[in-house]
């Protein structure tokens, strides 16, 4: 009996530890992602928006499955750990840009013109993620902890409710201000809040994907 109790909490473990490692990688591929995408500025029924914003919210959600399942503290460290791995990216890429590229072997200036960092708005994504998904993190565990550990969804749209508003007036503002009117700040800072608290609707049902600590879904 003692041998099949420590078996199946080696068979726990084991479940516990390949979804940690799965959600970690789709966050912080996410996180990757969305800030390649943010280079790019696209146009939605005449208003711009960067095109990181298709993607970037699922990272809020991915966010709330990792404090769901792995607590707080861990959430905190990997924000942290999600913007270092991102401005390295960012500086990587900055690093090939000076390189000589090879002509003959199929190196082009077209790698140079997509990728090279545009510092502005690179810093303003890395500096937004990091502190709306910090705030993020406080509703989700005041929600838990003050409100209501039932209806799931509820804790992923208020969290959002928060953080989305802020990541998007940050990113809006330190990448763009002073670039153009400010009356197009606003609405770019209006579409992006629009575009992913839709998002983040359509994330909804990651958050019932992985049991919490405790063990319960």
């Amino acid at each position: 009996m003692k041998n099949i109790q420590t078996l199946n909490a080696t068979v726990l473990e084991k479940r516990a530890a390949i979804s940690a490692v799965i959600i970690i990688s789709a966050y912080i591929g996410v996180q990757m992602i969305s800030d390649i995408s943010s280079l790019q500025i696209v146009s939605i029924f005449g208003t711009a928006l960067d095109a990181g914003t298709f993607i970037y919210p699922f990272s809020f959600t991915l966010r709330d499955v990792v404090q769901k399942k792995m607590g707080k503290e861990n959430a905190r460290l990997l924000i942290i750990c999600a913007a270092v791995i991102n401005l390295f990216m960012a500086l990587c890429f900055y690093f090939i840009s000076l390189l000589p590229y090879d002509q003959n072997a199929g190196g082009s200036d077209l790698w140079i013109r997509v990728l090279t960092p545009v510092w502005r708005i690179t810093i303003a994504s890395i500096v937004a993620e990091v502190f709306s998904e910090l705030l993020d993190t406080e509703v989700y565990s005041w929600w838990v902890e003050k409100v209501t550990k039932r209806h799931q969804w509820a804790r992923v749209v208020v969290s959002n409710g928060f953080s989305v508003p802020l990541d998007s007036l940050l990113f809006v503002f330190i990448a763009f201000f002073g670039t153009m009117p400010i009356d197009a700040v606003w609405q770019i800072f209006l579409g992006n809040v629009i575009l992913k608290m839709l998002v983040t609707i359509l994330s909804i049902p990651m958050i019932y994907l992985v049991k919490d600590s405790n063990g319960t879904v």
